[in-house]
């Protein structure tokens, strides 16, 4: 990499400590990475990650709220005289992407990339080993129409690989071992795709749907399989999110179910007009971002929930999450970015996610 394009990356994941949540998130988002280096004054300060913003989310704190107030008291950098592998042990050891490299004053000196010294290879953490996943494949894929009137939409190529078997590579990372997919229509193309993968260190069974089960109706069908807390996942997204700390969000709360959420920010055009009760102009707003928490397709369960889905019926995980909520059960929302949910569910959607893959998801190749 040339000097020019590195001071561009540097330039990209930088922000000042002025900045709000948001901001942060957008700015991941747009630099295609999950830690920024945080400048006061414009010298290095501190470092951000998308686990503050995820914490402080997670803890209700307002998207408006200053980065300074959530940032840690200990972080992790370097120093110029450090040598590189003791850097690089760190670098992995944190999963980290980057490393500043502080002078003897303490002013920043030096980023180091770990996709500059390292050539790509895969790096399996364990601790999902115990955790099964069920993928949801048996859906007739009709927005992405006509490829799916040839493939299943779970054999819908993103890149070199079909985007099933890119959600397993992903899950796999995490130490997953068993898979469970839920399959319909064209099942025998899924299973023989599967099956002829060479040297692939992942089970799967699978459970034929005889009819539309609904979002997770068919889940109902592995009552003798799943005896542990395990992930759902739709066979069209992905998530730009390691799983382990989705599952440990999960136990740590005590869920019954918990929903990956992404975050969806809307530009409104124009002025918008709020009222009080007498039908009086309340507030004035001009062209308002609106923040919004959406249903990416991929939850964690606690096991038990397999008894309260009705047996080979139409049900989705909407009926789930209401009677969960009605007796009281708690659901939890882990938040990610925008651009770290992929949907590849529409056809005119289709090429932007080719995009989007190529940048922001293309570790998972």
């Amino acid at each position: 990499m040339d000097k020019n394009n590195k001071q561009q990356r540097i330039d990209a994941i930088m922000i000042d400590d002025g900045a709000t949540l948001i901001d942060a998130l957008q700015q991941m988002d747009k630099a295609s990475s999950k830690l920024l280096i945080v400048t006061r004054e414009q010298k290095f300060y501190s470092l951000v990650s998308i686990g503050d913003l995820q914490r402080a989310m997670i803890a209700y704190q307002s998207f408006s709220k200053k980065i300074s107030e959530i940032l840690r008291p200990k972080i992790e950098v370097g120093h110029v005289a450090d040598d590189r592998k003791f850097l690089l042990d760190i670098m992995l050891q944190n999963r980290t992407e980057f490393m500043p490299l502080l002078d003897d004053k303490g002013n920043l000196a030096e980023v180091i990339f770990w996709d500059e010294i390292v050539a790509h290879s895969v790096h399996i953490n364990n601790e999902l080993k115990d955790v099964p996943v069920v993928i949801m494949a048996g859906g007739k894929g009709s927005r992405l129409k006509p490829i799916t009137n040839i493939i299943p939409k779970a054999l819908v190529p993103l890149g070199e690989k079909p985007i099933m078997e890119i959600i397993a590579d992903q899950f796999v990372r995490c130490g997953v071992q068993q898979f469970f997919a839920s399959v319909n229509y064209k099942a025998d193309l899924i299973k023989k795709y599967f099956d002829e993968i060479p040297g692939k260190n992942y089970s799967i069974a699978y459970t034929s749907e005889n009819q539309p089960l609904g979002t997770i109706g068919s889940i109902s069908l592995m009552k003798k399989n799943i005896r542990s807390t395990f992930f759902v996942s739709n066979c069209d997204i992905l998530i730009d999110q390691d799983f382990s700390d989705v599952y440990r969000f999960h136990k740590a709360g005590s869920h019954e179910l918990t929903v990956i959420s992404a975050i969806k920010s809307y530009h409104i055009p124009y002025g918008t007009i709020e009222l009080n009760n007498n039908g009086l102009l309340n507030q004035l707003k001009e062209k308002p971002q609106l923040m919004y928490y959406i249903n990416t397709g991929v939850y964690v369960l606690e096991p038990h929930l397999i008894n309260e889905v009705p047996e080979n019926s139409f049900y989705d995980i909407t009926d789930l999450i209401e009677k969960i909520l009605a007796r009281g059960g708690r659901v939890g929302v882990f938040p990610v970015s925008e651009n770290a949910w992929l949907d590849i569910g529409e056809w005119k959607e289709y090429d932007k996610s080719l995009q989007l893959f190529s940048t922001r998801f293309a570790h998972l190749i």
